[in-house]
């Protein structure tokens, strides 16, 4: 009985640190969304998705605000409910993508194996985006 006591005692400090990192990261992964609306060369969904992940985990409170805000909760609701993305914000985040990838690649003159790793992502994150469903724009009463 007691061996069970002490790691109830134990596990509990860490799940309200890991709580506390959660929650910070997800704020962070908010913040950079944010900057990612006005930043072409910054993804916005995937920090939104990201801090959706860190506050579903962390403080169902965050999450449903994150999830319902009237500003950016549409990039996490398109994702998730249908599963897909407006052709124009696959179109943006390709290029967006590309040009990030490019301007990385010839202005910083990494090395080789660099290079390759940065194409390779560029490419796979082409590819989930590309088959991802396409859909329309949601009407303002949705």
């Amino acid at each position: 009985m007691e061996a069970t006591t002490t790691a109830a005692t134990l596990a509990a400090p860490a799940g309200r640190v890991m709580r506390v990192v959660l929650i910070a990261a997800g704020t962070v992964l908010v913040g950079v969304g944010v900057l990612g609306i006005f930043l072409p060369l910054l993804p916005t969904t995937v920090f939104f998705l990201l801090a959706a992940a860190c506050y579903a985990r962390s403080s169902p409170g965050a999450y449903r605000w994150l999830t319902t805000n009237r500003f950016f909760g549409r990039y996490i609701r398109h994702y998730r409910e249908e599963h897909g993305a407006t052709m124009g914000a696959k179109m943006f985040s390709i290029g967006s993508l590309w040009i990030g990838i490019s301007a990385s690649a010839f202005l910083f003159e990494p090395a080789y194996w660099v290079d390759a790793i940065l194409l390779l992502i560029a490419v796979g994150v082409t590819v989930h985006l590309l088959t991802l469903r396409t859909i329309r724009p949601l009407t303002p009463d949705r």
